[in-house]
């Protein structure tokens, strides 16, 4: 008896072992190199034969195109060692702004849900229509929903996420993070999910952050920090995390830094700020809060502002000044907050009456409410003069780049039904290095 009971055990473990997982989840979605390219990323549980897309024109016969593409292996940190496959597909050849259909997977181990996407709009004189957001967990997810309504109704052209997924995808021998990917499958299966990395990637060297993502210039680890055009606008986005995280390299700091101003320097030329006039940016932890949870950003001289202690090497702030850069977008705290133009903690607002025409001092905006589960972070009891607009309200931004001299930034509150409660158009008659205007022009208010 005790032989049979052995005999059973070893077959129900062989059949356990021989499950198989290769069914595809998690897909999302990302901009490739130019508007004729989209990038799938999925995962399995299990290796399968095949990385295929199988895609068409929306509205024609389905599936006449396929892609192929590879997997790699990912095994998590944790104590389990958890192994999932990241398959990566490119799209090429697509027609820009054109409406596709498409599933991924593999014939011998399943397809994924069918979901669309609109390949990018060519050339520089269209309006892109994106919504940002950081700070998004598993637990307590609130704006969610809302999101999922509005890409369902095709408002957007992207996803830009600030940072800060899951939280964290590590947790539960990374589970959570699956978990999350298939939360947000219906938002990032159906528009191209740009991101950066927050301090809650940090585990593992941000193992589950650079498996998971795939960004343009992938190669060699770069998705920490890469840039994309999309209609009239340079976007960049960058580690802040690099000079918290030193243990992991502090090459990688200044590996990022001379990256940086290389493309700020390429996207600064005459002819391209003609051609694409707006810089935008995108990184997480800020350089200027009024939170009360002394962060780097309560600081008089923050890191990501100053640079480091002592030497003050690889400061941001005066880099982006330098190269003109128009928005800066940052999250990590969960809170919603709208800067006068600033540099160097003084206000260069274009004039009194209209502060955000012709400002001569980058505009920062803090977007970190969309919903986790450590809730707000708590605002001081007495603002800077450079805060022009606050809220704890959970929610998200709007941006429509109107045109090469226009762009309007809406913020929408998932407490209020949807409401709009802030809203700001951005003018600029030219966009050029800021330390390039007369002196005597510029409008200065000293900061608290």
């Amino acid at each position: 008896m005790a032989a049979f009971l052995v005999c059973m055990t070893l077959m129900t473990l062989s059949v356990v072992t021989a499950q198989y997982f290769g069914q595809p989840e998690q897909v999302h979605l990302s901009f490739g190199g130019s508007p004729s390219e989209m990038i799938v990323t999925w995962s399995t549980m299990s290796t399968t034969n095949q990385s295929v897309v199988e895609f068409g024109l929306k509205g024609r016969p389905m599936f006449t195109h396929r892609a192929s593409g590879y997997q790699t292996k990912f095994t998590d940190g944790g104590t389990l060692h958890r192994i999932q496959y990241i398959h990566r597909v490119t799209l090429t050849g697509l027609e820009p702004g054109n409406s596709y259909v498409y599933h991924c997977g593999s014939p011998e181990a399943g397809w994924s849900d069918i979901h669309t996407f609109t390949a990018m709009k060519s050339g520089t004189d269209w309006s892109p229509s994106i919504v940002l957001y950081g700070d998004l967990g598993n637990s307590n997810p609130q704006s969610i929903p809302r999101l999922q309504e509005d890409v369902a109704k095709g408002m957007y052209d992207a996803v830009f996420h600030v940072g800060d997924f899951a939280y964290d995808m590590l947790t539960d021998n990374a589970q959570v993070g699956d978990e999350f990917m298939r939360q947000i499958e219906p938002i990032a299966g159906n528009l191209p999910y740009m991101t950066c990395p927050g301090n809650h990637e940090n585990g593992y060297n941000f193992s589950n952050y650079r498996n998971r993502f795939t960004m343009p210039g992938d190669e060699d680890g770069r998705k920490m920090f890469y840039s994309f055009n999309i209609g009239p606008v340079h976007v960049i986005s960058f580690s802040t995390e690099f000079y918290f995280y030193i243990q992991y390299g502090i090459h990688q700091i200044f590996d990022q830094y001379v990256w940086l101003e290389e493309d700020l320097k390429e996207a600064a030329k005459p002819e391209n700020r003609a051609e694409r006039p707006w810089i935008i940016t995108m990184a997480h932890r800020p350089m200027y809060c009024s939170n009360y949870d002394n962060d780097d950003c309560t600081k008089s001289e923050s890191i990501i502002r100053t640079g480091l202690p002592i030497t003050q090497s690889a400061a941001l702030e005066p880099l982006l000044y330098k190269y003109g850069v128009d928005l800066e977008f940052w999250a990590h705290e969960h809170s919603y907050e709208r800067l006068f133009p600033i540099y160097n903690r003084v206000m260069y607002n274009g004039s009194w009456d209209f502060p955000y025409t012709n400002p001569r001092a980058p505009v920062h905006i803090i977007t970190g409410s969309a919903g986790c589960y450590s809730r707000h972070d708590p605002f001081k009891s007495k603002f800077a003069s450079w805060s022009a607009f606050h809220s704890l309200d959970y929610g998200y931004t709007r941006m429509k780049v109107i045109n090469k001299t226009h762009i309007y930034l809406e913020q929408v509150s998932d407490d209020k039904g949807g409401a709009i409660i802030d809203s700001m158009t951005l003018i600029k008659d030219s966009h050029q290095a800021y330390r390039s205007f007369p002196q005597d022009k510029w409008f200065d208010v000293k900061s608290n």
